[in-house]
C-alpha cells in the first residue's frame, strides 16, 4: 500500500503535545514510503520536539514562521499551500482542531490549511477526557462534515497515567491512512491503455529522429490511473523511468512498435490515454550502415507514420480516447482542430516549453463544449486531476 506515496508531498503539520515525539518517526517512514515531506510546526510544538530534530528526519528546512520574510517574498504560505498533496497534521491537539473549524489563520499551520487545495487530514492526540468532552465532539463531527479526515485517536496508556481514547495512531498505521487516500477507486474494473515518452526513428545503426519528450507526464497519469483501481498498461518509448506499481510496461522504440503494441490491447481497453511524443514521420529507407561523414549536407526522405490516436478512434469498437496535443502557438485553437480531425472524446493541450521535459505542466481540457483550464503545478498532481476529469467524461458518453 505504502507503494502509493512515491513522490508524494505531504506537508507535516506538527502541534503542542506530547505524542510529538512520534512525530519524527512518522516523518521517516513517510520518507521511507517515498514521500517528499515538508514540516510545518507550532509554537507549540517545540516545546515537545526541536525543530532540528524535524529538519533532521524529514530531509528539509522547518516552516515555523507566518512572517518568513524569506519565504513571504514569494508568499511562502500559498506556494506551500498549491505544493502539498495532502497535510497531515500529526499530532492534532483539541485546540488545533478547534481552531480549524473556525477557519482561524493566526499562524502558519492553519493560514496554510486555508489556503490549500489538498486534502487535509489530522491525527488527534489529547487526554482522555478531552477527546472524550462534547465540545471536542462536536468539533470531530463538523470537520468530518467539511471533509477533513480524521485518523484515529488509538485507545490505550496515556503519558498523564490515564488509558482510553486520545492516543495518537502509531506511524506505521498513519502512513497507510494516508496512502489510502490517494486509492480513490473511481477507475475500478477499467482497463487503461497509455503512452509514454518519445520514439526513435532510425537514420543509421547509431542514428535517429527523437524529440525531447521525457514521458513523465505518461508515468505519472499511470501511477494515478492505478490509484483510481484500473489496470494498466504503459506503452513506453525509450526513456529511464521507474514503472509505477503495479502496472505493467511495454518497451518500445519505434513509432510503429508504439502502433503495434497499442493496437494488440484495444479489444478490451476502456480508457486509451495517447500521451506519448510519437514521431509524425520515419525514413522511407534506414541505412544499413553507418552513414559516412562526407558531404556539406544530407537529405532524408521521410514517410508518415501511423496515427496511433486517429487510428483508436478509427475502430468499430473503440475506447474512450484522450489525446495530448503539444503546440507551440495558438495552443487551444490547434488543440481543437485535432480533437475533431481525430474524432477524439478528448484533448488535452500545452505549450511545449510549459512541460516538456521538465517536472511540472499546465494544460487545458477540451471535450463537447468543456474547456478546463489547470495552472502549472506538479506532474503528479496535475495527472491525479486530469484522471477525476477523465472519469466524469466518460461517465458523461
Amino acid at each position: 500500500m505504502e507503494q502509493r506515496l512515491i513522490n508524494k508531498q505531504i506537508v507535516l503539520g506538527v502541534t503542542g503535545g506530547i505524542a510529538a515525539y512520534k512525530s519524527a518517526d512518522l516523518a521517516r517512514r513517510l520518507r521511507e514510503a517515498g514521500a517528499v515531506v515538508r514540516v510545518v510546526m507550532t509554537e507549540n510544538a517545540k516545546q515537545f520536539i526541536t525543530p532540528l530534530t524535524m529538519q533532521a528526519v524529514s530531509g528539509n528546512p522547518v516552516h515555523d514562521d507566518l512572517f518568513d520574510l524569506t519565504a513571504e517574498a514569494a508568499m511562502g504560505h500559498i506556494e506551500l499551500g498549491r505544493w502539498a498533496d495532502v497535510i497531515l497534521i500529526a499530532p492534532a491537539s483539541a485546540n488545533c482542531m478547534a481552531r480549524l473549524l473556525q477557519g482561524e489563520a493566526n499562524d502558519l499551520l492553519t493560514t496554510l490549511c486555508l489556503v490549500a487545495n489538498a486534502p487535509i487530514a489530522l491525527a488527534p492526540a489529547m487526554n482522555q477526557s478531552m477527546w472524550k468532552n462534547t465540545s471536542t465532539q462536536d468539533n470531530v463531527q463538523a470537520l468530518l462534515a467539511k471533509g477533513i479526515h480524521i485518523f484515529g485517536p488509538a485507545e490505550g496508556s496515556q503519558a498523564c497515567g490515564d488509558v482510553g481514547l486520545g492516543r495518537m495512531m502509531e506511524p506505521v498505521e498513519l502512513v497507510q491512512q494516508v496512502a489510502a487516500l490517494f486509492q480513490t477507486g473511481c477507475l475500478s474494473g477499467k482497463k487503461v491503455v497509455i503512452t509514454a515518452g518519445p520514439t526513435h526513428e532510425a537514420i543509421d545503426p547509431v542514428r535517429f529522429i527523437t524529440n525531447a519528450s521525457s514521458g513523465k507526464m505518461g508515468h505519472a497519469i499511470a501511477a494515478a490511473a492505478v490509484e483510481a483501481g484500473a489496470q494498466v498498461i504503459l506503452v513506453c518509448g525509450p526513456v529511464n523511468i521507474a514503472t509505477p506499481a503495479h502496472a505493467v510496461k511495454i518497451h518500445v522504440t519505434t513509432s510503429q512498435e508504439m502502433f503495434d503494441a497499442v493496437m494488440s490491447h484495444m479489444s478490451e481497453c476502456d480508457i486509451f490515454v495517447s500521451v506519448a511524443a510519437v514521431g509524425d514521420y520515419r525514413c522511407k529507407t534506414i541505412a544499413t550502415q553507418k552513414i559516412a561523414k562526407t558531404a556539406a549536407t544530407m537529405t532524408l526522405e521521410l514517410e508518415r507514420n501511423p496515427d496511433i490516436a486517429a487510428s483508436v478512434a478509427a475502430l468499430a469498437k473503440r475506447p474512450f480516447i484522450v489525446g495530448f496535443a503539444a503546440e507551440t502557438e495558438n495552443v487551444v485553437a490547434n488543440a481543437k482542430k485535432k480533437l475533431l480531425s481525430k474524432k477524439l472524446d478528448m484533448i488535452i493541450a500545452n505549450e511545449v516549453r510549459t512541460g516538456m521535459g521538465g517536472d511540472e505542466n499546465a494544460v487545458t481540457v477540451l471535450w463537447g463544449d468543456q474547456q478546463v483550464d489547470f495552472p502549472k503545478m506538479t506532474k503528479q498532481k496535475l495527472a491525479r486531476k486530469l484522471i477525476e476529469v477523465i472519469k466524469g467524461a466518460n461517465n458523461a458518453t
